[in-house]
């Protein structure tokens, strides 16, 4: 297992829960399924097209920027001793219902085929007028899955168009029970005596050791999840008022240690990352946003994570402090959501997983495998017609030990193994 500093996991021969059965989710599958007139069959991406060198690349280049310790110092010194995932997973007052609780509607949103394993619906209070988003899990984190002695889901959600941005705390060690609480993203400002809301909309995220990389328009912001700080005030403001800290009603913020910015000319607008451990070392894989129902070519990439430990969690930079893509690609994929890259064992050829947003004639989204060759999509119906996924399912995240892809479609949670997925796309 790969050096996790001081976070030791106490593995004690934990067994998985065993899977919903099958049948708890067929009626699901029953309820959604699409005809051939609402799926289009003929959208195929075919084959990725690399795009090799300084041309290809370099319109994919990020800029670091780490805010600096003493600003951080002085918030923590304003704020309190910063506090751990522990702390928040303490304070989990929310629970997430199973899927016999979810209502019919909800459950439309969970994909045709492959039927998922694991299902969960949000309370509806606690997310009415926020926007659902990015999925990340302890199996990003630690390639054992644990952070300390909990099985963590993280799930990203904004408000208003991308005017307040939080994550979701969730205690995954009891599958049968799942509690959350949020916290808000902030960033510092005015060297560390405040703060304000991080303003953009979380399509994409990935928790790697310590740090949690989130989307933004332009790049990404990172966070240190050891940096969690306690709020004073509940009320509507964010940031310091005359009475003490705010976050919008929320018990804890986590303010943003960096970002990275995108820099080349003709950038991308990004859309969304995934963590791919199968790459040495292990990399942050990252698509285009296009709209769903575009002719234009999307772009996929890859950049590697540092392996100095003095930067866990962080990308590799060169001399420049630039982080340059190590590879891309570029799909006939349009409205891509949700993106997965995974090498075969033994092999250099990766296999890239894209989730599609579904175009306006379409009821539920595809799910499509690409290489080289070609592409290959999950399929369902008399006609086998592609649109099969979830119901605007957003990112993609793999467990790897579990086996499991985790996405979210609205208000649902869902997790299908990746073998399933694989034996769909055969």
């Amino acid at each position: 297992m790969k050096h996790r500093g001081r976070h030791r996991r106490r593995k004690q021969g934990r067994a998985l829960r065993a899977f919903l059965a099958g049948t708890a989710l067929a009626l699901t599958a029953a309820a959604t399924m699409i005809s051939a007139s609402q799926a289009t069959v003929g959208d195929d991406p075919g084959a990725l097209k690399p795009l090799a060198g300084a041309p290809g690349t370099d319109a994919l280049r990020l800029r670091e920027q780490l805010v600096p310790e003493a600003t951080l110092d002085r918030l923590s010194s304003a704020m309190g001793k910063p506090v751990g995932v522990g702390a928040v997973l303490e304070g989990a007052q929310h629970t997430l219902r199973d899927a016999d609780g979810c209502t019919a509607g909800e459950r439309t949103g969970l994909p045709v085929a492959p039927v998922a394993t694991h299902a969960y619906c949000w309370d509806a209070g606690d997310t009415r007028s926020w926007r659902a988003g990015a999925v990340t899990t302890s199996g990003d984190a630690d390639d054992d899955g644990w952070w300390n002695d909990h099985r963590v889901i993280l799930s990203g959600w904004s408000q208003g168009g991308g005017s307040l941005a939080r994550v979701s705390f969730v205690d995954a060690t009891d599958m049968d029970q799942l509690l959350y609480t949020s916290v808000l993203l902030v960033v510092p400002v005015d060297g560390g005596r405040d703060y304000r809301p991080l303003t953009s909309r979380l399509s994409g995220m990935v928790w790697y050791q310590d740090k949690l990389l989130v989307t933004a328009g332009d790049g990404l912001y990172v966070y240190d999840l050891d940096r969690v700080q306690r709020t004073t005030v509940d009320s509507a403001a964010v940031g310091r008022t005359a009475a003490g800290w705010s976050a919008h009603g929320l018990g804890f913020v986590l303010p943003a240690v960096g970002s990275y910015r995108l820099a080349g000319r003709d950038a991308p607008r990004l859309g969304t990352v995934s963590l791919d451990r199968s790459t040495a070392p292990d990399s942050l894989v990252a698509s285009e946003r296009t709209p769903a129902d575009g002719d234009g070519h999307a772009r996929l990439w890859r950049y590697a994570f540092s392996k100095d430990p003095a930067r866990a969690g962080l990308l590799a930079t060169d001399a420049t402090g630039s982080v340059r893509a190590v590879e891309a690609y570029e799909t006939e994929a349009s409205g891509v959501e949700g993106v997965l890259s995974r090498r075969a064992p033994g092999t250099d050829r990766a296999g890239w997983y894209v989730g599609r947003a579904p175009a306006r004639t379409d009821r539920h989204g595809s799910l499509w495998r690409q290489d080289t060759d070609g592409a290959e999509a999950t399929r369902c119906g008399t006609e086998g017609a592609p649109r099969c996924w979830g119901l605007g399912a957003g990112s993609l995240s793999y467990w790897e030990a579990t086996g499991e892809v985790w996405s979210q479609s609205g208000r649902t949670l869902f997790a299908v193994p990746l073998r399933s997925i694989d034996a769909a796309l055969d």
